[in-house]
């Protein structure tokens, strides 16, 4: 296990890794060519503080590579070029071609970095051909090997980023959809039957003041538990995104265990649900109990705002590994409304895509018998003994 020293260690960012590599590179290169200061000289001193300032410019190019990573490799080429013609000490400034390459090829430049690669062979090979003493056959080969090598290494590096940045734009546009369904079925469940309780005070008081004002005030008093109950969901649902130091909701997670929730707030309403259960329905992985309830929730939901019914049935059948909900009304459909202009809603897709998610299906449309039916097939994966009970 690491130390905590080397837990709090930090590599350098941004500019400050610019930095480090090109300081780094230039004390490397420096080291390499000292024997140019010290020693017996082969050349002026003028032409050795002149290479000096071209090594200082090839490694300090690479300051820019992240920002200009072709410039950059552009001038660590050229002057590296310029520094071998010119000066009579060999040293391992080609280092800086070699990064360079690197880099470019790990922006995604790939052609650039073979055609800087290609230029400089072409430069050493013509040097070698016309008997430069330094560099000879099997070195170009060596040359030429490496600076395949660093592509390459450069155009894996490029991939794998591209592969991690893909993956996490993947993530975060599920997680992005997986808040939009949280929300579309808990502001549409809940929002639907306010709407429904408060026009049916409305209707009572209107018609009769003094004895529609206790049905009013039992109406109202579900509206007040519906709002209140959405917004413990809402705040729920939007645990992930609160700010740091914030408490986390400590309310249950929504699950089959709180049905009774939902036929009571749809009995409030006017519908009478009724639930049956068969097989063996728990305890639940959690992704399977939570799509079963919203799938359960949209329906009820859907029920209320469209159907024009009296009475909703609830199936769940466990069996086999796989859970079956079951949700059918005897309603007769939409009414009317001119004033409805909006777009068709997205609850039975919602709910189709989080069967699916899970590696089921679900069907929807007119039963048998008259009024609607939504049947959804969860798969469910075996629990262990060591899993905590549900709450």
């Amino acid at each position: 296990m690491p130390s905590p020293a080397l837990s709090r260690l930090r590599l350098p960012r941004g500019r400050a890794a610019d930095a480090a590599l090109a300081s780094g590179l230039f004390l490397v290169v420096g080291l390499g060519t000292l024997r140019s200061l010290i020693g017996a000289r082969e050349e002026p001193w003028a032409v050795t503080a002149a290479n000096w300032v071209l090594i200082a410019v090839a490694c300090g190019a690479l300051y820019f590579s992240s920002r200009r990573p072709v410039a950059a490799a552009s001038v660590a080429a050229l002057a590296t070029a310029v520094y071998y013609v010119t000066s009579a000490y060999d040293g391992p400034l080609l280092l800086a071609v070699v990064v360079a390459l690197f880099l470019v090829a790990a922006a995604g430049r790939l052609h650039a970095a073979v055609v800087i690669a290609a230029l400089c062979l072409i430069g050493t090979g013509l040097g070698t051909f016309r008997g430069n003493g330094d560099v000879n056959q099997v070195a170009l080969f060596m040359l030429t090997g490496w600076f395949v090598a660093m592509i390459t290494l450069g155009g894996l590096r490029h991939s794998h980023l591209a592969r991690a940045r893909e993956t996490e734009e993947r993530a975060a546009t599920q997680e992005r959809l997986r808040i939009a369904r949280e929300l579309h079925d808990v502001v549409g469940h809940h929002l639907s039957l306010i709407n429904v309780q408060s026009t049916a005070a409305l209707r009572r008081l209107t018609k009769d003041p003094a004895a529609g004002a206790d049905q009013a005030t039992e109406a109202l008093g579900a509206v007040k538990d519906a709002s209140r109950e959405a917004l413990r969901e809402l705040r729920a649902t939007l645990g992930v995104l609160r700010e740091a130091g914030e408490a986390a909701p400590t309310a249950p997670a929504p699950g089959l265990g709180r049905l009774g929730e939902l036929t009571d707030a749809a009995g409030a309403a006017g519908l009478a649900v009724t639930l049956h259960r068969t097989g063996d329905t728990g305890p639940l992985p959690v992704e399977a109990d939570l799509a079963a309830y919203r799938i359960v929730q949209e329906s009820l939901t859907n029920v209320a705002r469209h159907a024009r019914a009296t009475r909703a049935d609830i199936h769940l059948d466990g069996d086999r590994g796989r859970l079956t909900v079951t949700v059918t009304d005897d309603g007769r459909g939409p009414a009317a409304d001119p004033a409805r202009t909006g777009p068709p809603g997205s609850g039975i897709a919602g709910m189709r895509e989080r069967a699916r998610a899970l590696g089921g299906d679900l069907t929807a449309g007119p039963a048998p018998g008259g009024g609607f039916s939504v049947r959804a097939t969860l798969p469910l994966a075996r629990t262990t003994a060591t899993e905590e009970p549900r709450r």
